[in-house]
């Protein structure tokens, strides 16, 4: 307070200063104006003397979105879209549209994955993927850590990929006396290689070890179908680096199994997937369909190290990185271009055969101990319970699972019969236990389930591998809204639509290759029409079977053609009867066109609508219910409410069937 006082003066006779309008309490006293001095500040004028030209970067500050980019980049903003409507329809109330919405978008998501798995590094993908998996997790009420990577490969990649040099040697001391058989895959040296060389034999020898110890189990099987596919038998050394040998590696982006197949390569290559099995995990399956990739890659290249580095990118991603690189298609040339990982691919891979071939001379073992791959096969029913068949086999349950890792739940399959592999020499003992298994022990295709606290209706469909929709087909009345204590009927979920086969893909119809020939043929799909599409500058294979709404395996199949098209090639395609207008259509449009429709498919939305539409006698809309179609999309595809459809149509649920012609407005 003394400060402010002995302040307050200064203050007051400043103010007096500079105001010289102020009347002080003598009124005679007269302030006298004095001129100041002018006086200017230093200042320099910060553009004087400059070029305005000078330090200028000709590159914009904003690089321009390649064609690449711009699909990513649309991709992900239609994707948030539908997530966006699946919170609004679970605000609604309205389940079956936030399971279909939820699910639209989680597969749109894991499709632009498989199309460039070099941007699960990218940070906007990451953010996509992150958000759609725990709306997708939070729905379903899945609690346990489902999308976790799952095999020791994963933490070795992220250190042995990563930037940091400490660990590596400055030279290295490649061994003298290593006599390298003549591959047909090069095995070059240089720095890089070296670099693999040093982490598998000086700073991590154990990982070497563990994964030729499983190479005794494994490697006899793959060589021999390597060498029947016409691959060079030293690729499967690829599965060292893929998986470390793990039959039940799973990455982040949900690549799977020993030669880490994502869903949309491995169903070309036949590799069933469902609720119920997964043959990317089956050791034999997948090798073979690996084989087949691996040489159809070498087809396009006509290179090893670019037809391995394709199996690790998608082929858009290599070739950007090749036009950066000059277009000369060379992998060592393009190294500096490509993503971390598929720069560590085929390095990895060199040295990880040269260890291989030559164990002793990088200081490992010349032999391990081990047990080739081998079992015996049994045929058994579906849906049987595998705790009574690992009890039949003489063998705990988790043991049975080792054997047919391709087996996910409780029980076998659904459908026909299953080939189940158990232990040599057990098939007799087997085949006399499993008929006194008492025959109410094999379950039906539907159970019920008794409702507990905390449940919805989305966790309930999770756990039995259906959808809310199915909840709501099999029970009459049901509401989003159920109660602890209340009886649900739950249908399971059916398996393969083909015979499942011991060793081979089960949907393998014919081989991918057409070099490689075979006495199977591919039929023409029941309820199908035959349309003709003549292929344009940029389209690949890959891209027509998403516009036909079709398999790439299939229009191969369908024309006994390999990866490789050409301009002008006439190719036939079957598609369903009643949408034959629609697809005949598409090969007058644009790229831009096809792409536009194939968004709006990936957006949930119905591009069938309008040829399945009409007018009737007393000019009310209608149309005529489309394969997959339910009742809330066709609502929504009309802009009309769920129940104001049911009402027109005199329905009670949400059961409707192919055919059905469904009143929709009299506007």
């Amino acid at each position: 307070m003394l400060q402010k006082l002995q302040k307050a003066p200064i203050v007051l006779m400043c103010v007096l200063f500079i105001t010289p309008n102020i009347v002080a309490q003598d009124s005679t006293a007269i302030l006298k104006e004095k001129e100041m001095p002018l006086r200017l500040l230093d200042y320099k004028d910060p553009f004087q003397n400059l070029d305005l030209k000078e330090g200028v970067n000709e590159q914009p500050a904003v690089q321009e979105l390649d064609n690449f980019q711009k699909d990513v980049m649309s991709r992900i903003s239609d994707i948030y879209r539908v997530h966006i409507e699946s919170m609004e329809a679970q605000v609604n109330d309205d389940p079956l549209e936030a399971e279909t919405k939820i699910n639209d978008a989680l597969a749109a998501t894991q499709s632009l994955l498989d199309d460039y798995p070099e941007i699960s590094g990218d940070r906007r993908f990451t953010e996509l993927y992150r958000t759609v998996i725990s709306e997708y997790r939070e729905f379903y009420g899945i609690t346990e850590t489902g999308n976790e990577p799952e095999g020791e490969i994963f933490a070795i990649q992220e250190e042995v990929f990563t930037s940091d040099e400490s660990w590596t040697e400055a030279e290295y001391d490649f061994p003298e006396d290593v006599n390298l058989k003549k591959t047909d895959v090069p095995l070059i040296t240089n720095e890089h290689v070296n670099r693999h060389l040093v982490y598998y034999t000086l700073r991590r020898p154990e990982v070497m070890e563990t994964w030729l110890t499983r190479a005794v189990k494994y490697q006899p099987m793959m060589r021999k179908i390597f060498r029947e596919e016409g691959a060079p038998e030293e690729l499967t050394y690829l599965a060292f680096i893929e998986s470390g040998l793990n039959p039940n590696a799973r990455s982040w982006a949900a690549a799977v199994g020993m030669w880490q197949f994502i869903r949309a390569t491995g169903s070309v290559y036949g590799l069933e997937v469902n609720w119920w099995i997964d043959e990317r995990r089956d050791p034999e399956k997948a090798t073979r369909a690996a084989a087949r990739h691996l040489v159809d890659l070498y087809e396009i290249w006509g290179d090893w190290h670019l037809a391995m580095a394709n199996y690790n990118i998608s082929p858009r991603g290599l070739k950007r990185a090749i036009n950066r690189a000059g277009g000369v298609e060379d992998y060592w040339v393009a190294y500096p271009y490509l993503p971390r990982e598929t720069r560590g691919y085929v390095p990895g891979f060199i040295a990880t055969t040269m260890i291989g071939m030559n164990p002793e001379e990088f200081g490992f073992q010349s032999s391990y101990e081990g047990e080739p791959y081998a079992y015996e096969v049994v045929e058994v029913e579906g849906l049987m319970e595998l705790s009574d068949l690992a009890e039949a086999a003489g063998v705990t349950t988790e043991e049975l699972k080792d054997y047919n890792p391709e087996l996910l739940r409780w029980a076998t399959p659904p459908g026909g019969k299953y080939p189940l592999k158990i232990p040599v020499q057990t098939k007799e003992e087997f085949l006399a236990n499993y008929d006194d298994i008492p025959k109410e022990k094999r379950s039906q295709n539907i159970t019920m389930h008794t409702v507990e606290s905390g449940e919805s209706l989305g966790i309930i469909a999770r756990k039995y591998g259906t959808t809310v929709a199915g909840l709501y087909g099999s029970n009459e009345n049901l509401s989003s809204t159920i109660y602890p204590g209340q009886k649900i009927v739950v249908p399971l979920p059916r398996g393969s639509a083909q015979q499942i086969s011991a060793n081979q893909p089960s949907n393998q119809q014919r081989s991918v290759n057409t070099s490689r020939s075979s006495s199977q043929t591919v039929s023409k799909p029941a309820n199908s029409t035959a349309v003709t599409y003549k292929v344009k500058t940029g389209d690949t294979v890959g891209h027509i079977a998403e516009w036909y709404d079709v398999r790439a395996w299939n229009i191969r199949s369908w024309n006994g053609i390999g990866n490789t098209i050409r301009v002008g090639q006439n190719l036939t395609v079957y598609v369903p009867n009643t949408r034959k207008n629609h697809y005949e259509k598409i090969n007058e449009l644009s790229y831009a066109e096809k792409q536009q429709i194939e968004r709006k498919q990936r957006q949930g939305e119905n591009i069938f609508i309008a040829a399945a539409t009409s007018t009737d006698g007393e000019n009310f809309t209608t149309y005529t219910v489309q394969s997959n179609d339910t009742l809330s999309e066709i609502a929504e595809s009309f802009g009309v409410s769920l129940s104001e459809l049911r009402r027109l149509n005199n329905i009670s649920g949400n059961r409707i069937y192919v055919g059905q012609t469904l009143r929709i407005s009299a506007n």
